[in-house]
Protein backbone atom coordinates (compact mmCIF):
# COMPACT_ATOMS: atom_id res chain seq x y z
CA UNK A 1 0.00 0.00 0.00
CA UNK A 2 1.46 3.61 -1.08
CA UNK A 3 0.80 6.23 1.64
CA UNK A 4 2.72 9.07 -0.74
CA UNK A 5 1.10 12.24 0.00
CA UNK A 6 -0.58 13.58 -3.50
CA UNK A 7 -1.75 16.88 -4.46
CA UNK A 8 -5.65 17.12 -3.89
CA UNK A 9 -7.57 17.80 -6.97
CA UNK A 10 -10.12 20.48 -7.07
CA UNK A 11 -12.72 19.96 -10.43
CA UNK A 12 -9.96 18.68 -12.15
CA UNK A 13 -7.42 21.41 -11.11
CA UNK A 14 -4.51 20.19 -9.10
CA UNK A 15 -4.48 22.64 -5.63
CA UNK A 16 -0.98 22.91 -4.08
CA UNK A 17 -1.21 21.26 -0.61
CA UNK A 18 -0.72 24.37 1.83
CA UNK A 19 -2.69 26.84 -0.81
CA UNK A 20 -5.98 27.34 1.83
CA UNK A 21 -3.97 27.97 4.88
CA UNK A 22 -1.63 30.18 3.00
CA UNK A 23 -4.50 31.94 1.63
CA UNK A 24 -5.94 32.12 5.15
CA UNK A 25 -2.80 32.86 6.63
CA UNK A 26 -2.14 35.65 3.89
CA UNK A 27 -5.64 37.87 5.13
CA UNK A 28 -3.78 38.11 8.78
CA UNK A 29 -0.66 38.71 7.44
CA UNK A 30 -2.07 41.51 5.73
CA UNK A 31 -4.20 42.97 8.04
CA UNK A 32 -0.72 43.08 10.01
CA UNK A 33 0.84 45.23 7.43
CA UNK A 34 -2.29 47.56 6.94
CA UNK A 35 -1.86 49.39 9.84
CA UNK A 36 2.39 49.77 9.52
CA UNK A 37 1.64 51.02 6.00
CA UNK A 38 -1.02 53.39 6.72
CA UNK A 39 1.02 54.80 9.72
CA UNK A 40 4.11 55.01 7.75
CA UNK A 41 2.11 57.24 5.03
CA UNK A 42 0.63 59.39 7.80
CA UNK A 43 4.61 60.20 8.93
CA UNK A 44 5.27 62.02 5.45
CA UNK A 45 3.47 64.69 6.28
CA UNK A 46 4.83 65.56 9.97
CA UNK A 47 7.50 67.12 10.92
CA UNK A 48 8.84 64.21 13.50
CA UNK A 49 11.99 66.15 14.16
CA UNK A 50 10.48 68.85 15.67
CA UNK A 51 7.93 67.13 18.06
CA UNK A 52 10.34 65.24 19.34
CA UNK A 53 12.95 68.12 20.34
CA UNK A 54 9.86 69.76 22.27
CA UNK A 55 10.54 69.57 26.06
CA UNK A 56 7.75 67.73 27.10
CA UNK A 57 8.53 64.63 24.53
CA UNK A 58 12.54 65.12 25.73
CA UNK A 59 11.27 64.46 29.20
CA UNK A 60 9.06 61.33 28.25
CA UNK A 61 11.39 59.92 26.23
CA UNK A 62 14.55 60.54 28.70
CA UNK A 63 11.55 58.84 31.35
CA UNK A 64 11.20 55.74 29.39
CA UNK A 65 14.81 55.44 28.42
CA UNK A 66 15.41 55.57 32.49
CA UNK A 67 12.72 52.89 33.63
CA UNK A 68 12.60 50.44 31.10
CA UNK A 69 16.16 49.20 31.36
CA UNK A 70 16.21 49.53 35.34
CA UNK A 71 12.54 47.26 34.91
CA UNK A 72 14.49 44.89 32.43
CA UNK A 73 17.23 44.17 34.84
CA UNK A 74 15.16 43.65 37.89
CA UNK A 75 13.01 41.11 35.36
CA UNK A 76 16.09 39.53 34.12
CA UNK A 77 17.45 38.75 37.82
CA UNK A 78 14.50 37.94 39.77
CA UNK A 79 13.40 36.16 36.72
CA UNK A 80 15.56 33.71 34.75
CA UNK A 81 16.69 31.70 38.17
CA UNK A 82 12.49 31.06 38.58
CA UNK A 83 12.53 30.35 35.09
CA UNK A 84 15.32 27.60 35.78
CA UNK A 85 13.32 25.99 38.79
CA UNK A 86 9.89 25.61 36.63
CA UNK A 87 12.04 23.95 34.15
CA UNK A 88 13.55 21.82 35.82
CA UNK A 89 12.03 20.97 39.55
CA UNK A 90 8.96 19.98 40.34
CA UNK A 91 7.08 21.30 44.07
CA UNK A 92 3.91 20.97 45.34
CA UNK A 93 1.88 24.76 44.05
CA UNK A 94 4.01 24.63 40.98
CA UNK A 95 1.08 25.17 39.08
CA UNK A 96 0.20 27.65 40.95
CA UNK A 97 3.48 29.20 40.43
CA UNK A 98 3.11 28.75 36.59
CA UNK A 99 -0.58 30.90 36.71
CA UNK A 100 0.85 33.80 38.49
CA UNK A 101 3.57 33.78 36.20
CA UNK A 102 1.20 34.04 32.94
CA UNK A 103 -1.77 36.03 35.04
CA UNK A 104 -0.02 39.59 34.37
CA UNK A 105 -0.45 38.83 30.23
CA UNK A 106 -4.27 37.36 30.71
CA UNK A 107 -4.79 40.77 32.84
CA UNK A 108 -5.81 44.12 31.27
CA UNK A 109 -3.18 46.32 31.88
CA UNK A 110 -5.54 49.05 33.03
CA UNK A 111 -6.55 46.37 35.45
CA UNK A 112 -3.27 45.26 36.21
CA UNK A 113 -2.37 48.90 37.54
CA UNK A 114 -5.53 48.82 39.72
CA UNK A 115 -4.26 45.98 41.34
CA UNK A 116 -0.91 47.25 42.07
CA UNK A 117 -2.78 50.43 43.44
CA UNK A 118 -4.37 48.17 46.12
CA UNK A 119 -0.94 47.08 47.07
CA UNK A 120 1.17 50.12 46.80
CA UNK A 121 -1.12 53.35 46.50
CA UNK A 122 -0.44 56.37 48.65
CA UNK A 123 -3.36 54.78 50.79
CA UNK A 124 -2.18 51.83 51.51
CA UNK A 125 0.30 50.90 54.50
CA UNK A 126 3.28 49.80 52.28
CA UNK A 127 2.66 52.84 50.11
CA UNK A 128 2.60 55.24 52.76
CA UNK A 129 5.30 53.78 54.36
CA UNK A 130 7.47 54.49 51.20
CA UNK A 131 6.32 57.76 50.68
CA UNK A 132 7.06 58.82 54.36
CA UNK A 133 10.47 58.14 54.12
CA UNK A 134 10.67 59.87 50.63
CA UNK A 135 10.45 57.17 48.14
CA UNK A 136 6.65 56.96 47.03
CA UNK A 137 5.77 54.34 45.19
CA UNK A 138 2.74 56.02 42.86
CA UNK A 139 3.46 59.08 40.23
CA UNK A 140 6.68 58.63 40.62
CA UNK A 141 9.56 57.19 38.66
CA UNK A 142 9.64 54.04 41.09
CA UNK A 143 5.75 53.76 40.17
CA UNK A 144 6.69 53.53 36.33
CA UNK A 145 8.82 50.92 36.89
CA UNK A 146 6.78 48.78 39.56
CA UNK A 147 4.10 49.31 36.71
CA UNK A 148 6.14 47.96 33.74
CA UNK A 149 7.51 44.96 35.80
CA UNK A 150 4.51 43.71 36.44
CA UNK A 151 3.06 43.66 32.76
CA UNK A 152 6.70 42.71 31.16
CA UNK A 153 8.65 40.35 33.47
CA UNK A 154 6.86 37.14 32.20
CA UNK A 155 8.42 37.31 28.90
CA UNK A 156 11.85 36.86 30.03
CA UNK A 157 10.32 34.37 32.80
CA UNK A 158 8.45 32.53 30.02
CA UNK A 159 11.42 32.67 27.05
CA UNK A 160 13.81 31.79 29.67
CA UNK A 161 12.18 28.56 31.03
CA UNK A 162 11.65 27.36 27.25
CA UNK A 163 15.25 27.64 27.02
CA UNK A 164 16.15 25.67 30.12
CA UNK A 165 13.39 23.00 29.01
CA UNK A 166 15.06 22.53 25.67
CA UNK A 167 18.43 22.09 27.09
CA UNK A 168 19.32 18.25 28.10
CA UNK A 169 19.08 17.31 31.03
CA UNK A 170 22.36 14.53 30.98
CA UNK A 171 24.25 17.53 30.04
CA UNK A 172 23.94 19.39 33.56
CA UNK A 173 24.04 15.60 35.28
CA UNK A 174 27.55 15.18 33.45
CA UNK A 175 28.83 18.31 35.18
CA UNK A 176 27.38 17.46 38.49
CA UNK A 177 29.30 14.06 38.16
CA UNK A 178 32.30 15.77 37.36
CA UNK A 179 31.62 17.51 40.94
CA UNK A 180 30.45 21.13 40.15
CA UNK A 181 28.15 22.24 42.38
CA UNK A 182 24.33 23.17 41.22
CA UNK A 183 25.20 26.87 41.01
CA UNK A 184 28.62 26.42 39.25
CA UNK A 185 26.64 24.29 36.50
CA UNK A 186 23.60 27.08 36.72
CA UNK A 187 26.77 29.37 35.89
CA UNK A 188 28.48 27.82 33.47
CA UNK A 189 26.50 24.95 31.87
CA UNK A 190 22.66 25.84 32.07
CA UNK A 191 22.93 29.70 31.21
CA UNK A 192 25.48 29.59 28.26
CA UNK A 193 23.10 26.72 26.74
CA UNK A 194 20.06 28.65 27.26
CA UNK A 195 21.75 32.59 26.25
CA UNK A 196 19.88 32.82 23.48
CA UNK A 197 16.45 32.49 24.86
CA UNK A 198 17.41 34.61 27.54
CA UNK A 199 18.50 37.56 25.36
CA UNK A 200 15.76 37.19 23.90
CA UNK A 201 13.26 36.97 26.78
CA UNK A 202 15.30 40.56 27.80
CA UNK A 203 14.75 42.51 24.83
CA UNK A 204 11.44 41.52 24.58
CA UNK A 205 11.02 42.56 28.12
CA UNK A 206 12.56 45.73 27.39
CA UNK A 207 10.21 46.27 24.03
CA UNK A 208 7.34 45.27 26.64
CA UNK A 209 8.49 47.70 29.30
CA UNK A 210 9.23 50.57 27.44
CA UNK A 211 5.58 50.27 25.28
CA UNK A 212 3.51 49.93 28.32
CA UNK A 213 0.79 52.03 28.98
CA UNK A 214 -1.88 50.97 30.60
CA UNK A 215 -0.59 50.32 34.17
CA UNK A 216 1.50 53.01 33.86
CA UNK A 217 -0.98 55.49 33.61
CA UNK A 218 -3.02 53.98 36.30
CA UNK A 219 -0.38 54.11 38.42
CA UNK A 220 1.90 56.88 37.62
CA UNK A 221 0.78 58.87 35.49
CA UNK A 222 3.16 61.78 36.10
CA UNK A 223 5.71 61.73 35.08
CA UNK A 224 4.84 61.04 31.68
CA UNK A 225 6.44 57.97 29.52
CA UNK A 226 6.54 57.95 26.20
CA UNK A 227 3.04 56.31 25.89
CA UNK A 228 1.12 58.23 28.52
CA UNK A 229 3.05 61.18 26.68
CA UNK A 230 1.34 59.79 23.04
CA UNK A 231 -2.17 59.64 25.28
CA UNK A 232 -2.07 62.99 25.87
CA UNK A 233 -1.27 64.42 22.53
CA UNK A 234 -3.86 62.48 21.17
CA UNK A 235 -6.67 64.05 23.29
CA UNK A 236 -5.12 67.41 22.39
CA UNK A 237 -4.06 67.43 18.67
CA UNK A 238 -5.49 63.77 17.55
CA UNK A 239 -3.76 61.14 15.55
CA UNK A 240 -0.96 63.70 13.81
CA UNK A 241 0.15 65.23 17.33
CA UNK A 242 1.41 61.69 18.65
CA UNK A 243 2.98 60.64 15.12
CA UNK A 244 6.66 61.90 16.42
CA UNK A 245 6.85 60.41 19.82
CA UNK A 246 4.94 57.30 17.87
CA UNK A 247 8.05 57.15 15.35
CA UNK A 248 10.18 56.95 18.09
CA UNK A 249 8.48 54.32 19.39
CA UNK A 250 8.26 52.40 16.15
CA UNK A 251 12.13 52.65 16.03
CA UNK A 252 12.79 51.00 18.76
CA UNK A 253 10.51 48.42 17.65
CA UNK A 254 12.47 47.45 14.53
CA UNK A 255 15.28 47.73 16.54
CA UNK A 256 14.13 45.28 19.11
CA UNK A 257 13.09 43.27 16.24
CA UNK A 258 16.62 43.33 14.47
CA UNK A 259 18.27 42.41 18.15
CA UNK A 260 15.96 39.13 18.46
CA UNK A 261 16.83 38.02 15.19
CA UNK A 262 20.36 38.80 15.37
CA UNK A 263 21.17 37.77 19.31
CA UNK A 264 18.13 36.07 20.55
CA UNK A 265 16.49 32.79 19.51
CA UNK A 266 12.55 32.28 21.18
CA UNK A 267 12.27 28.56 21.73
CA UNK A 268 9.21 26.66 20.28
CA UNK A 269 9.27 23.50 23.51
CA UNK A 270 8.06 24.69 26.73
CA UNK A 271 7.62 20.94 27.95
CA UNK A 272 9.42 18.07 27.23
Amino acid sequence: MSFERRTPVWRGIRVPELLVPALLGGLILAYFLLPFVTFLYRTGTADVLSGLATPEAQLAIRNSLLTAPVTTAIATVLGVPLAYVLARKSFPGKRVVEALVIMPLIVPPVVGGAMILTAVGRFTPLGSAAAAVGLPLTDSLAGVILAQLFVAAPFVIITARAGFGAIDVRVEQASRSLGYGPVSTFWNVSLPLARGAIIAGIILTFARAIGEFGATMMVAYNPRTMPTRIWVEFIAGGIDAIVPLAVALFAITLGVLALVQRFGRVPTVIER
